[in-house]
This record gives C-alpha cells, sequence and structure tokens, in this order.
C-alpha cells in the first residue's frame, strides 16, 4: 500500500501545510523512511514523532522540515509544537480508527511539514499542524480527490498565493457569453470590463479595430483590470499564423483567432502553435463558404469554430446554425461559437441549435446599462454569477 494526501490548515504566520505519505515498512514508504531516517540533509534533518520523549506515535511517523531550519529557534519550532501536533495526530487517528491498529507495526507514515522562520505562536503551530495531519491523512486514506472533484474545481480555484486563476472553458459549463469589445477605445473598454458582473461563464473579446489601433499589447491593459477573465485576442489572421499566436500569447491571451479565409497551411501552423503553448486556437468562418469542409481539411481540429455573420452584411445574410450540429458530428470536442447581430431574443434560438458561446458586441458594449445587459443574457444560459464564492470542502 502506497498512499499519499495533503492539506492546509490556519492562517498567517502559523499556517501548517503537509505533505503525507502512508505504506507499508516492506514497501517504497517503508524504504522513504529508512533512506529519511539515515540520509539526513543539512537544515531538513527528519526526525521521529513523540508525544513526547520516550514515546514516539504509532505507527512510526517521520516528521520531514519543509523549510531550511536556519538556527535552534527554528528547531525548537520543529522539535516542539510540530513533532508534538503530529505524533498526537497519528495516535488519535489510530483511536478514531482511521488508521486500524492490527497496522501499526506494518505501516510507517512520512509527514513534511511548513513552519514559517515568523512564526511564534506555539499553541497555533500545535493546532494547525495537528489538524493539517489529520486532514491529510484521512483524505489519503480515502484516495481524495477523486477525478470528479477535480475536474468540478480545477477551472474554478484560486491558487491563495498566486491571487487569480487562469480559466478555462470546460464543456459542461456551457454555453457562454462572450462580450466583443470592438471600441477602439482603451478607456471605454475598461469602463465596460468594470461593469461586468463576475461570472464563469463570461469570456472578454480583445476585438480587432481594438488591436488594431492599440496592437497585441492592449491584451495587457485588459489584464490590468482583470485578471482572472478568460482574454481572447481577436486577430483575424491570414498569414504568418504561428508569430501571430506568439504576439497574443505573449501579451497573456487565452485564445487567439484565425480568419478561417486563411490558407490551410497558415491554419495548421496557427492551431499547432496554439496547442503548443496551451491556449485555445479559434477559427472564425466569417465568408467561408463550406466551414465543415474547412474543418475536415486540417490537421487538428482547432478548439472553437465561429460561425459569424460580419456587422455590414447582417441586414441580408442569414445565420448558419443548422451547421452546429454538422460540425460537431465529426469533432465531439469542438466547441462552436455564434456571431453577428447577436441580441437577447436570437442568443437563446442559437443556444437551442446547439451554440457553446453566443458572441454580443453592441448589445453590451453601447448600453447604458452595461450590467443589466449581461444579466439579460445570463439569466436564459444559467449565469453563474460568481458573488464571492466560498470554497468548502
Amino acid at each position: 500500500m502506497f498512499k499519499i494526501g495533503e492539506a492546509l490548515v490556519g492562517s498567517g504566520n502559523e499556517v501548517a501545510h503537509v505533505d503525507l505519505m502512508i505504506g507499508e515498512k516492506e514497501g517504497v514508504v517503508g524504504e522513504a523512511f529508512a533512506n529519511g531516517l539515515t540520509q539526513l540533509s543539512r537544515g531538513h534533518t527528519p526526525l521521529l514523532s513523540v508525544i513526547r520523549p520516550n514515546l514516539p506515535a504509532k505507527p512510526y511517523t517521520l516528521v520531514v522540515p519543509k523549510v531550511t531550519v536556519q538556527g535552534m529557534e527554528d528547531a525548537e519550532k520543529i522539535f516542539g509544537p510540530a513533532q508534538a501536533a503530529v505524533a498526537k495526530a497519528i495516535a488519535d487517528s489510530v483511536e478514531d480508527r482511521l488508521i486500524p491498529e492490527n497496522k501499526i507495526e506494518d505501516w510507517v507514515v512520512i509527514v513534511s511539514v511548513f513552519i514559517h522562520p515568523e512564526a511564534k505562536d506555539y499553541r497555533k503551530i500545535y493546532q494547525y499542524n495537528y489538524g493539517a495531519t489529520k486532514l491529510a491523512l484521512k483524505r489519503a486514506l480515502l484516495d481524495y480527490p477523486n477525478a470528479d472533484k477535480i475536474k468540478y474545481d480545477k477551472d474554478r480555484a484560486v491558487h491563495p498565493i498566486m491571487g487569480f486563476k487562469v480559466p478555462r472553458l470546460p464543456r459542461w459549463n456551457t454555453p457562454y457569453l462572450q462580450i466583443a469589445l470592438d471600441v477602439p477605445d482603451i478607456s471605454r473598454v475598461k469602463n465596460v470590463i468594470e461593469q461586468v458582473p463576475k461570472s464563469d461563464k463570461i469570456i472578454l473579446e480583445a476585438g480587432t479595430p481594438l488591436i488594431k489601433k492599440y496592437g497585441a499589447q492592449v491584451i495587457k491593459e485588459i489584464r490590468e483590470v482583470t485578471k482572472s477573465d478568460f482574454v481572447i485576442a481577436d486577430l483575424k489572421t491570414l498569414d504568418v499564423g504561428q508569430v501571430e499566436v506568439d504576439l497574443a500569447y505573449d501579451e497573456g491571451a487565452d485564445a487567439v483567432v484565425a480568419s478561417g479565409l486563411a490558407a490551410p497551411e497558415v491554419l495548421d501552423k496557427f492551431i499547432y502553435e496554439a496547442h503548443r503553448l496551451g491556449i485555445y486556437a479559434v477559427v472564425d468562418t466569417m465568408n467561408v463558404e463550406e466551414p465543415v469542409s474547412l474543418v475536415k481539411e486540417l490537421k487538428e481540429a482547432p478548439d472553437i469554430v465561429i460561425l459569424h455573420r460580419c456587422v455590414d452584411a447582417e441586414g441580408r445574410q442569414q445565420p448558419r446554425w443548422h451547421l452546429i450540429k454538422e460540425l460537431k458530428k465529426n469533432n465531439p470536442k469542438l466547441m462552436v461559437a455564434v456571431a453577428g447581430g447577436i441580441d437577447p431574443h436570437s442568443a437563446p434560438k442559437a443556444i437551442k441549435e446547439g451554440a457553446d458561446i453566443v458572441i454580443v458586441g453592441r448589445s453590451i458594449t453601447q448600453s447604458r446599462d452595461v450590467e443589466g445587459s449581461v444579466r439579460q443574457f445570463l439569466d436564459f444560459m444559467g449565469g453563474d454569477i460568481d458573488l464571492k464564492r466560498v470554497h468548502v470542502e
């Protein structure tokens, strides 16, 4: 048996972060345990957990300091409250039958503990490391987290030190509302963004007119207003696809758009480069006669295809939403967006036809009530307004 657990408990300098392994003495954990006791590292010397001197916890548990011990003050925190907390957590876990009593001679545990050099409060060090050790042990023995938990949280979570998330577009969260920021005025664009309610459903698009006026660096300016939103750079690339992907990526874009009118060789390099860098490749099929055939010709399908009526032709061109199902038929992972005169009346129809993303410009950016207009779309999209979501295990 070889199980792994992790837990973070507490706050401030006394915060506890525990990484834990538990397994058989005769297995890889036992081997690591023996190596830890015999191959010492300066500043990270492992020690057995003891409830008090001469009374170790069982299963035998090795405490490993993550932060380099610089002097006796640091050593006392490890050999005092941290060591005692880990030992008591292991002993209590046996008493609580989380660890079977008949396994205490067969298993060993390795616990890596984080003790901040500025931590002062021994009671908090003890409390937080006790709680973190018990939680990590429980998670290890229950094989936490399962795949569903990871899938659910990976696109929602914010790392506390990083302070913002880098979102993706999971298919289970469709449909999305993409706001086309086409106004070639960065001040107005920032004003619009500040009025948009926070939601996992929102995509922000740095529109082509905006990028033409300010260059790709306008993406970085958008990032100054919002760090956690998904941002698409609508370059409508026609040539040097690889180079333009790199430009958008370097400025912080999560996705980049090429024109479907580009040569297949350009689109293939464009998609390859986007996927190599880990961002979304989007192909806009405005004025492309056969979008389905275009996608079939490519070496690799893009992540998103846009069925787009241009602004100047909205009066005479009919939307091609009947192609949505056909595009997805051979590419089940493909997401399809619709654009061109989308408003609160037409958006539900597009979603009913299978659209994963509705792209809206003027109905939002030229509205006197930007927030109200966005909410009007989100209301029929199952809008997930994020009002200070609290992370609960």
